[in-house]
């Protein structure tokens, strides 16, 4: 079995509170981008296996196979409900310390393969709880749609925006951000106006009142991400942000853009 874990971005990141166990309460819509994705195989070989083999392609792994997201789900699975050995092949086109969530998919996929190869039948709700134990923005990628995600992020309702028609322009510089990195530089914050209400302004208003409550601090500390998002405004985005805890940059657009020519940028659909 094979599918494509596609990558998110964040419009809008509110850091509402910190909480007594050490997380923050966010609100954010993450939304889906079905054009940029990592590809995941799983085979369960015959005469069976014992536990689970990885192997790594694409872009360079940034941890241990046994150590990869894809393998910690098949252990909550294996324990949870006795599933047998598999052999698996990521490749990985997602970029790293992204913002992007690309590692969250890659589990979200893996819970998923791993319930219908061997017909688990676990059911939404049971794969939302193993995906929380790998991850606050994994259960997200358990879905194919927009999402308000809060507390966590593991809160979900279903949410707009409508950008069908638009063009996303994402931008992966060569500076990663850590979330650690990310967090610790940010003072949460309760918005005046919660974050659905803002979005439901006419697109073009985005700009002066969706923000993304992590770009102060990293910018601060990497200003060419800045100069990115300025770069996008500049070329006729109607909204711009960081994506997540950074580093991606990018920008919407009602009508095609140019094409990028670095490879480091997409040009996709929505």
């Amino acid at each position: 079995m094979i599918c494509f874990p596609h990558c998110k971005i964040n419009i809008g990141l509110d850091v509402v509170r910190k909480r007594p166990d050490g997380y923050h309460d966010i609100a954010t819509v993450m939304f889906p981008v079905r054009g940029l994705c990592d590809s995941l195989e799983i085979v369960v070989p015959d005469g069976g296996a014992e536990g689970a083999e990885l192997t790594v392609s694409g872009l360079g792994a940034d941890c241990p196979p046994q150590e990869n997201i894809v393998v910690k789900a098949w252990q909550l699975m294996h324990e949870a409900y006795g599933i047998g050995g598999v052999r698996m092949h990521l490749h990985k086109a997602i970029p790293f310390g992204a913002g992007l969530g690309g590692g969250s998919a890659d589990g979200a996929a893996a819970l998923r393969m791993l319930d219908t190869l061997f017909s688990v039948g676990a059911g939404i709700r049971r794969l939302e709880a193993l995906a929380l134990k790998l991850g606050s923005d994994v259960p997200f990628f358990l879905h194919d749609a927009p999402q308000l995600c809060s507390g966590r992020g593991e809160i979900m309702q279903p949410a707009g925006p409508d950008l069908k028609g638009c063009w996303l322009v994402l931008v992966k510089p060569e500076v990663s951000v850590s979330t650690a990195e990310a967090y610790a530089g940010i003072v949460p914050a309760e918005p005046a106006e919660p974050l659905l209400k803002r979005l439901a302004r006419p697109k073009e208003s985005w700009r002066d009142h969706v923000t993304n409550a992590f770009e102060a601090t990293v910018f601060g500390r990497h200003p060419g991400l800045a100069t990115l998002k300025q770069a996008l405004y500049d070329a006729g985005a109607f909204y711009a942000s960081m994506s997540g805890s950074g580093s991606s940059i990018y920008g919407l657009f009602t009508e095609r853009p140019d094409r990028p020519t670095d490879e480091r940028c997409w040009l996709l659909p929505l």
